[in-house]
This record gives C-alpha cells, sequence and structure tokens, in this order.
C-alpha cells in the first residue's frame, strides 16, 4: 500500500462511529486474509470477502475495518468488516 499522506489520515473517521482510522499493520492484514481464504469473512452487509485485501484502515476501536481496494479508500459502512466475526482480533 502506498503510504497516506498524514494529514489525510488525521483526517478521515469511521463513517458510522466518527472515530479515527488508522492502517492495518501487516501482521493485522495477513490475519485478515487468512480469515479470508477460509471463506469466513463478511462485509457488514452480508457479503462474503472472496478476494485477499493488500491494504485496509481500522477504527481506533478495532471494530471495523475498511479496505482499500486499487488505492481507493472504501469508507463506506456497508461495504465495512467488523471484526467480532473473528475470536483472535485484537482491540486496540
Amino acid at each position: 500500500m502506498s503510504r497516506i499522506d498524514r494529514k489525510i489520515l488525521d483526517l478521515l473517521v469511521c463513517p458510522v462511529s466518527k472515530v479515527a482510522l488508522a492502517p492495518l499493520s501487516a501482521r493485522e492484514l495477513a490475519l485478515l486474509n487468512q480469515y479470508i481464504q477460509s471463506e469466513s469473512v463478511q462485509t457488514v452487509d452480508g457479503h462474503a470477502v472472496k478476494t485477499p485485501i493488500h491494504a485496509a484502515l481500522q477504527s481506533i476501536d478495532g471494530r471495523v475495518i475498511y479496505p482499500i481496494l486499487d488505492g481507493i479508500m472504501r469508507l463506506l459502512p456497508e461495504e465495512g468488516i467488523g471484526t467480532t466475526q473473528f475470536p483472535q482480533w485484537a482491540r486496540r
């Protein structure tokens, strides 16, 4: 993922809870993609996530992940990935 300018990142918030967002770490992305590979990941609106995610933002409370696809931040509530579906997901 190309780095997100710090000024832009400071302005980004979760569209639902309005808490700040932060990039997922490499470890978090690897764990997320393990779950995706096991075909057990769904978006908030119930659609299966079938392809690996190479970059994403997460609400700082650790509740929702928003993918970055083809360099575009997908900050739509229905496209978020709730982390409660992951038993090992660490909250920040």
